[in-house]
């Protein structure tokens, strides 16, 4: 999960790890130490987008922490997936979305409002 995932409970109301369930059945969640970093720069930031961070860095904790040698975040959850150590990839971030199917990897990313769907290489 890249950290846009994790904050789609905050700024969307998506209920993200029912929707998973909805989805793909069993899962294990995988976040890259890159993207607990990122949330917890945001967090110690403040304000609303300190606030929503908090809450995303919380809700990360219901996965596995893992390190990788990219430290963007991007990076970490592509060569992740390339190296086929997970099957999927969480995230509405655009240019990853791409980036990750052109790689032959399947996106769970936000549809409408407040669901999540796959959408396949």
């Amino acid at each position: 999960m890249d950290a846009n995932a994790l904050l789609l409970p905050v700024e969307f109301g998506v209920r993200v790890f029912e929707e998973l369930d909805r989805l793909v059945g069993e899962y294990e969640v995988v976040v890259p130490e890159s993207v607990r970093a990122e949330l917890d720069k945001l967090a110690a930031s403040g304000g609303e987008e300190g606030t929503a961070a908090s809450v995303a860095a919380d809700l990360a904790d219901r996965g596995e922490t893992v390190t990788t040698e990219e430290s963007y975040a991007d990076d970490a959850l592509y060569g992740l997936a390339a190296n086929g150590d997970v099957d999927a990839v969480v995230t509405n971030d655009g240019p990853l979305k791409e980036r990750l199917l052109d790689a032959g990897v399947p996106v769970i990313h936000l549809r409408g409002r407040n669901q999540l769907t796959i959408t396949q290489p």
